[in-house]
């Protein structure tokens, strides 16, 4: 069965010009393989606004999976999330000015919810493709961990059988250029998103490897 895969990207931020994140998934909007068929929407970098368009979009495009994708620049791997915590606490302002300080995210939620996708299996088949891969576990506390805990917290209060979850890329070279910091071609940062999406839909379970780190 075709299962529909929305996959979400953020607008640039904190002075740079592009975000690598929807420049990768807008490339992937109408893709169909065998078993999936993507759609791409771009997020605002805006505590609050950002999971009310994530929520909407859900509503219309009624998704199976759902993967938000969010910019980490100075990580050198492509990093499936495994953890979102009920926190915001901004060291810089979002694109509308917020910066909120030590805010729960939702009053009524837990202190953190985990992914519902097969981050390690997809880490796996990334490196598996020659792409610098690895589960993080922890995707911060700015807008990217915002939207993977709204996004799960959504699915929570809906009891939605969507399975969504949240990955970290590097910068691309293009941004990197006049930066002393690790990136990956944006190509390659498409191809990874892809691995991700068919992997997920092919796959619930993960697998029982071990992916933790000691700091």
């Amino acid at each position: 069965m075709m299962k529909k895969v929305l996959l979400t990207g953020f607008d640039p931020f904190g002075g740079e010009e592009i975000n690598p994140s929807w420049e990768a998934v807008k490339r992937l909007d109408g893709i169909q393989t065998e078993n999936i068929e993507m759609m791409a929407v771009q997020l605002p970098t805006v505590y609050r606004e950002s999971i009310a368009i994530l929520e909407q979009q859900i509503k219309k495009h009624q998704p199976e999976i759902v993967i938000c994708v969010g910019q980490a620049g100075g990580r050198l791997h492509v990093t499936p999330e495994k953890v979102a915590i009920n926190l915001d606490d901004a060291r810089i302002s979002d694109n509308a000015g917020n910066q909120p300080i030590d805010r729960e995210i939702a009053s009524t939620g837990p202190a953190a919810y985990f992914t519902g996708l097969p981050i390690k299996r997809m880490a796996e088949r990334m490196k598996e493709n020659n792409i610098p891969a690895s589960v993080s576990y922890t995707a911060g506390t700015f807008v990217c961990n915002h939207i993977f805990y709204g996004l799960m917290d959504y699915i929570h209060r809906t009891s939605s059988t969507i399975r969504g979850g949240f990955i970290h890329i590097p910068f691309i070279h293009e941004q990197a250029m006049d930066k002393q910091a690790p990136s990956l071609s944006l190509d390659t940062i498409v191809k990874a998103i892809r691995i991700a999406a068919v992997t997920a839909a092919e796959n619930e379970a993960d697998l029982h490897i071990v992916g933790g780190t000691t700091h």
